[in-house]
């Protein structure tokens, strides 16, 4: 039967690049662990789960290269596993804690269970491999996985650097096929931030379409025959898909949206503030300040301090209801569409992965069972990915789609504030001399060339958007200023050692000892 509604679910896979070799132990490589324990794994589990039990269906994933880099990292994915180990420790001790406290001792048990199959699954299933997982699920044929930029860059503010552009753009697409063995399809454009005439570059690496949000399609010339609901052909002849605002913000909104009902976890209460600070001491970073260990014993309940104990059960009816909620919201919104369109239409719903799991803690239970009721539960919507609809509708609307991202404002707002706008006369400046020095030794000697390909990973991990946010939210100021100086720093002095011919070679293996992304790159990517 043919269905009304076309739904292409996009999960945005990023975290910056933080590995620090250096230190024993480090606050913000914790971002990583989190999301591989509480959105990576618990996704690969469910994905695995549904197509072994031949459920149809298709997700379309964004992989960017820090993580990838990241999680084929040795190093941390041994400190991954020791930070595994550590909580299924505390979650030990907190059962025998509890043990008087019938709530807690069973939340206490249920996270226990949770982090023991998180190592089971990390170390026996997957071999501590998740790429390979991913890419697993890809050769299934129900994951769509996408490529992004190198270092999540955002594009728009490097246009006066076209070959900053470029380089984030190839290097991005290189890592991809680095890790899944194959060219991309699609790409994500880092904060979804389009600016005119790069889809030029896209299409120069094979990409078939990418991803912006919904006014860089409506305000496009000329005016969009089908909205956001058909993919946009950009004068490269790439395709651009608009993102459908209404089903969006039904998930990603905490005070509008599913994630803030008063049944879900309460994410900001968790035990390494709530508890004697001694006793939580050995599982928090050397540092000692407070932190979230992940096992948090509360609901949302409302706007009130006075919270009540989390019943997974009862959020995992939650979840259900809202996943049938979803998709009947979706039905309605296809039959409307179709009558007024006179063709089926594509409803693009991209998120954060890290929303599933991480922030809404039955995120990936939801997801399961929005793919499991569109398969068995209606006939209206049918999941499928952005290239999929090529197949049925390869013929579309031609148009200039406009400057755009997404974030408040939609137009860089985030990305260039009072509180971050410094930072670019730095990261321009880079780029002019990393193409300078790319066009003046095409054929260097080996020494040379490994200073060269060094300059090219310090610039690009500079010109993370991360750091633009952090500085933008206030939120690890500290930590961003200091990553974005030390690149700064290693550039210059990588530069003054190309023009000079010599420098210490040990300073030089330890430079790219820590910063060791892309063993692959080519710095005449600037060239």
């Amino acid at each position: 039967m043919e269905p009304r509604g076309l739904l292409a679910l996009v999960l945005h896979t990023h975290l910056p690049f933080v590995r620090h070799p250096e230190h024993p132990s480090f606050l913000e490589e914790r971002w990583l662990f989190e999301a591989i324990t509480e959105t990576y794994l618990p996704l690969l589990a469910r994905f695995h789960r549904l197509a072994d039990e031949r459920v149809p269906f298709r997700v379309t994933m964004s992989f960017t290269p820090p993580l990838l880099a990241m999680l084929a990292d040795e190093l941390l994915r041994t400190r991954y596993l020791r930070h595994l180990e550590a909580l299924i420790e505390l979650s030990a001790k907190e059962i025998e804690r509890t043990r008087w406290e019938p709530p807690f001792h069973r939340l206490a048990l249920f996270y226990h269970h949770r982090f023991t199959t998180a190592r089971r699954l990390y170390v026996e299933a997957y071999r501590r491999d998740l790429i390979g997982a991913f890419r697993s699920l890809s050769e299934r044929g129900v994951l769509e996985p996408i490529a992004s930029c190198a270092t999540h860059g955002y594009l728009p503010l490097m246009e006066t650097q076209p070959a900053a552009v470029r380089a984030q753009i190839r290097i991005g697409v290189a890592a991809f096929e680095h890790a899944f063995g194959r060219r991309p399809t699609g790409f994500w454009l880092p904060e979804c931030g389009y600016q005119p005439g790069h889809d030029a570059v896209l299409k120069e690496c094979g990409i078939r379409y990418f991803l912006t949000d919904a006014h860089g399609i409506l305000f496009g010339s000329p005016r969009p025959k089908y909205g956001v609901y058909a993919p946009a052909i950009c004068p490269s002849g790439v395709a651009a898909f608009g993102r459908d605002m209404e089903s969006s913000k039904s998930v990603w909104s905490a005070e509008e949206g599913y994630p803030g009902d008063f049944h879900y976890r309460e994410f900001y209460r968790d035990i390494g503030f709530d508890l004697d600070y001694d006793y939580v001491r050995p599982y928090l970073n050397g540092d000692g300040a407070r932190l979230h260990t992940g096992i948090k014993y509360y609901r949302i309940t409302g706007k009130t301090d006075d919270k009540q104990p989390y019943d997974p059960d009862r959020a995992l009816e939650q979840a259900a209801g809202h996943a049938s909620n979803f998709l009947f919201n979706r039905g309605k919104q296809a039959e409307h569409l179709s009558s007024v369109l006179g063709r089926v239409p594509i409803i693009v719903s991209p998120y954060d992965a890290e929303l599933f799991g991480h922030w809404w803690f039955e995120g990936p239970d939801w997801l399961e069972f929005v793919i499991r009721k569109a398969h068995a539960d209606q006939p209206d919507v049918r999941l499928i990915s952005p290239a999929d609809y090529f197949e049925r509708y390869p013929t579309n609307q031609a148009l200039q789609p406009s400057l755009s991202s997404w974030g408040n404002g939609g137009y860089s707002d985030v990305w260039l504030t009072g509180a971050n706008d410094w930072l670019y006369r730095h990261l321009h400046k880079m780029a002019e001399r990393m193409t300078d020095s790319a066009r003046a030794h095409r054929h260097p000697d080996p020494l040379r060339e490994r200073l060269l390909n060094q300059m090219a990973r310090e610039l690009l991990l500079a010109q993370s958007s991360d750091w633009a946010f952090i500085l933008k939210t206030q939120t690890h100021t500290a930590y961003a200023y200091r990553r974005i100086h030390d690149h700064l720093a290693r550039f210059s002095a990588l530069e003054e050692a190309v023009r000079r011919g010599r420098v210490d070679e040990g300073w030089v293996a330890g430079v790219e000892e820590k910063d060791n992304c892309f063993p692959f790159l080519d710095y005449r990517v600037y060239a």
